[in-house]
């Protein structure tokens, strides 16, 4: 006699946050109508980082939330450390949630004998144990080539395009690049903006010195128009603030700038508050200290776009529908 038993098993979605950015990890889960899994998260004498779910998570579609924002190495490491403990604790299906990639700016090499970072992030989550990775705004599309399993790459153009065109859309606008290399991203822009002339700063940079850059020329016609400098980051906030000087001694009548990431590394702050710039738009994918925050510095919410994708991923259904066929 054949004695079996079968059971038909209820997905389960739980949402973890590291410690990073748990406000944003709390409005996603909010979001979702859930709450976050109660996590024991604290680091020994010697800093090493110690992580404990208080929950099962056995058979669950866990969906782990950490951004990249400094101390980037220590937030790393402990979104490791999670994603290991859920394998060890026979979760179904690991994504790991990185709002901002941590060095997805290394993903190329310049010179001889340099790493390429970026693939080396994406293998440590592979080991870990993710089977998913999800981002926003990946600071080049090849990294999503990176990780050997599906990549969710998230853009958040159409709620920052959607927020300029609603704000300055009756002005003469003109979509500019801070360099030729992310045109193609203007270029989405601009069609966002109901066809937008297109302008880029030609610039150069001095390899030998990390995050200094030098704005050159404009190429394109700004005299006279409000121009949206669009970027995937704001660093130390250098490159950004000369190309709006370039483009205000153009003759542009005045300068938005819109980014994703806002990781303002000092003294971005007060570049930026001192810019020419009218306004700064950013995402709120990178915890921004109240001491940070200036006058002109907009900051837009990331969870309802993250919690989206998030349900389509656990419902099978397409995240790529989000973006209307483009991710």
């Amino acid at each position: 006699m054949n004695i079996s038993m079968t059971r038909t098993t209820e997905k389960n979605l739980m949402v973890f946050s590291g410690r990073a950015h748990p406000e944003l990890a709390e409005q996603v889960a909010a979001e979702l109508g859930t709450q976050l899994v109660p996590t024991e998260a604290r680091a020994f004498a010697n800093s090493e980082i110690y992580v404990r779910f208080e929950e099962s998570v056995r058979g669950c579609d866990a969906f782990v939330i950490q951004s990249h924002t400094a101390p980037i190495n220590e937030w790393i490491m402990e979104h490791l450390i999670m994603v290991d403990a859920l394998k060890r604790a026979s979760a179904k299906r690991i994504t790991v949630v990185m709002p901002f990639y941590g060095y997805a700016r290394q993903d190329k090499k310049h010179r001889g004998r340099e790493p390429i970072s970026a693939r080396l992030v994406a293998d440590l989550f592979k080991t870990a144990g993710a089977d998913r990775l999800m981002a926003v705004d990946l600071h080049t599309d090849q990294i999503q080539g990176f990780f050997d399993g599906p990549v969710d790459h998230l853009m958040a153009l159409p709620i920052l395009a959607d927020y300029v065109r609603e704000k300055y859309g009756e002005e003469d606008l003109v979509v500019v690049s801070p360099d030729a290399g992310r045109i193609k991203v203007a270029e989405q822009w601009a069609a966002r903006l109901g066809g937008a002339p297109l302008a880029f700063i030609h610039k150069t940079r001095d390899i030998d010195r990390p995050n200094e850059s030098r704005a050159n020329r404009v190429v394109g016609q700004v005299e006279g128009r409000t121009c949206i400098l669009v970027d995937d980051m704001i660093d130390s906030g250098g490159t950004i603030t000369h190309a709006a000087e370039a483009l205000m001694r153009d003759g542009a009548s005045s300068v938005v700038i819109a980014a994703t990431h806002p990781i303002l590394s000092d003294p971005a702050t007060q570049r930026l508050r001192d810019s020419v710039a009218r306004e700064v738009v950013v995402m709120d994918t990178l915890p921004i200290s109240q001491d940070k925050h200036f006058d002109k510095l907009t900051v837009l919410p990331i969870a309802p776009l993250l919690s989206t994708a998030i349900r389509e991923v656990f419902e099978d259904g397409s995240v790529t529908s989000l973006f209307g066929g483009r991710a």
